[in-house]
Order: structure tokens, then sequence, then C-alpha cells
């Protein structure tokens, strides 16, 4: 191939016409051709350069296809391009540098910084890291990752967005829901049996608390009715055999006195009112929480499994009862509330 500005000509032919033998002339040998090339423009000067738009291919770019971003970088063991499609609201930045890692066993070490050199976390999604620029460091060579800004969507396209996600969950909701359901009831099911096993032990040790704490708490009311009445006796009797009725007079009203200020005193210990059933209550929860301690109950352990295992009930019974009836969701939502 011959370079710009130069032409190709062919020369005439060189004649070789003798004096004699012009009568019987020999035959003439094959007369050989003569390229020549000319040179057009001014030789002084250099000729122009063309440059194109081919990307580099070290160059890590971020285009947008189908709506997803599409990340082209240069391997660094096969020296390759390779494309890696992202989920912006699945995949994360870890995600992203393990699946690196997996495709190209050569890379030791992979890392995203902003452009000032700040690490980013692995756990950021994908979306929040592709609204600004930043650096991939691959083997501690790094790469400046430039980002195209998406345009904000208009609230017409906002509003069909939802309601395609709309129409994608009830179509799978009715396509899969009895499959799913079955799936969570059994796991429903295993989950009780669980939670029964671990709480077996912990029901004998809380029976055996209970009913001590039952009992300390009802000798601490038959001895509380027992200092009453001993109580009245002895008013009984120093007013009808020791004095008499207008000397006990200020005696019990003292008395009364005396018990108000103990009731009320109690209000602002408690914060409760001075009730029979609020103050056995409250001492049964003395005892038991004592008693906890000493035989090593965990009662912040007990309390979470119930919690558990009641609401692992109530989730398996509304299953049951929608694969009863066999309804879609929305169908039992729509009959529920009607």
């Amino acid at each position: 191939m011959l370079p710009s500005g130069l032409s190709l000509g062919r020369s005439r032919l060189l004649q070789t016409i003798r004096a004699r033998d012009r009568a019987c002339p020999r035959p003439r040998p094959p007369t050989p051709q003569v390229l020549y090339m000319k040179v057009y423009g001014n030789p002084k000067y250099y000729q122009a350069l063309h440059y194109g738009t081919v990307t580099p291919p070290d160059e890590v770019t971020v285009n947008y296809r189908h709506g997803l971003p599409l990340v082209t970088l240069t391997l660094p063991s096969r020296k390759e391009r390779c494309q890696f499609v992202v989920k912006p609201m699945l995949s994360t930045v870890g995600s992203f540098l393990q699946d690196l890692q997996n495709e190209d066993k050569g890379i030791k070490t992979v890392a995203v910084t902003t452009a000032d050199g700040s690490e980013i976390p692995a756990s950021t999604l994908m979306d929040t890291l592709l609204t600004k620029d930043f650096k991939l460091v691959i083997n501690k060579l790094a790469y400046d990752v430039q980002c195209h800004k998406k345009e904000k969507p208009t609230e017409v396209h906002m509003i069909e967005m939802e309601n395609m996600k709309s129409l994608v969950h009830r179509l799978f909701t009715v396509l899969h829901l009895e499959e799913f359901q079955k799936k969570r009831e059994r796991h429903l099911m295993a989950k009780i049996d669980h939670l029964k096993e671990q709480l077996q032990p912990l029901e004998q040790v809380k029976a055996r608390i209970e009913a001590q704490s039952e009992a300390k708490t009802s000798g601490l009311l038959w001895a509380g009715l027992a200092l009453l009445s001993m109580q009245g006796g002895a008013l009984a009797w120093l007013t009808w055999w020791v004095y008499s009725w207008d000397i006990m007079e200020p005696v019990t009203f003292f008395l009364t006195f005396a018990n108000s200020m103990v009731f009320f005193a109690y209000f602002i210990i408690t914060r409760q009112n001075y009730t029979y059933a609020s103050v056995r209550s409250r001492q049964f929860l003395q005892f038991f929480h004592r008693k906890s301690q000493g035989q090593r109950f965990d009662v912040e352990l007990y309390n979470k499994l119930k919690e558990d295992l009641a609401e692992a009930t109530e989730s398996l019974e509304n299953v049951r009862h929608s694969l009863r009836f066999r309804m879609p969701g929305e169908e039992l939502s729509q009959k529920t509330q009607s």
C-alpha cells in the first residue's frame, strides 16, 4: 500500500530501433515496465495525523444497556476486555469486587475508593456508587471511572413503573402463592418444634420456681391477716377491759391515719395503687426473680422464646387458613375486609 499524497503512473515504452535490418526486423524482447511515484503537496510540511475514538485498552468505562449499568475493564491476567452487568438495587460493592476476583484469579487486591482516595464500604449499593465518579484499584493500580449522570425519571414514568411492579407482584402471588405457603408451613412447623424443644427444660425449672414463690406469697398474706387480727384483738381488749372508749378513741384515730400514711408511701415507692391483687402480684414477682437468680433461670431468654413461639403459631394458623380456602392473598384480604 502506498502512502497518501503519492500516485502511480506507467512510463512510456523505450523504443529500440536499429538502422540495419529494417526489412527483416527481429522479434523484440519484452520491454521492461517502470513505475514512478509523484509526490503531491509541499514536502516541507508534515502530513496531518488523524485520531480515532477507540477506547484505550486499560480504561474502565461505565455504559448503560437496556437500563442496566455495564462496567467494561481489562483483566490483568488475560489482558482481555470483560464486561460486567450490574444490578444497581441488588448488587453491592462487595459483590461486584467478588465477581472481579472470581473472573480473574490474578486479581489479588481490589478496592473501590472515592475521587479523593477514601475507601468505600463493601455494603454500599452499586446504585449509590454509580452516582459519582470513583476509582477502581486493582493490584495497587488505580483506574479513574467516570459515571454518566442518569436523567431523573418523570412523574409519569415513576407511576408507570409502580404500576408495573404491582402487576408483577400480583402475577407472582397468583402463580406461586400456594407453593410458597406450603413451604412456609413446613418451615413454621419445624421452627415451632425447635422452639418447644428449647422451652421444655426451661418450663420445668419455671414450674418449680413458681410453686416455691406461690407458697411464700401465700404465707406472707396469711401473716398479714394474722397481724391485722392481733391488732383488732389488742384494741378490743384495751377498750373494754383496760381503758374506756373515751381514752381509746383518739388512739384508733391515729392508727387509722398511720395506715393511710403507709398506703400513700406504698404508692410513692411503687407508683401503683394499694390493692390486694397488686400487692400479691408484686410480692410474687419479687420472690420469683430472686429464686431465678439462685437457680440460674434466664428470664429474658424464656420470654424471647415464648414470644417467638406465639408469633410462629399465629403465622402458621394464618397460612393454614389461606391454604384451606386456596385463595390468592389479594382476594383473601378483600373478603376479610368485607
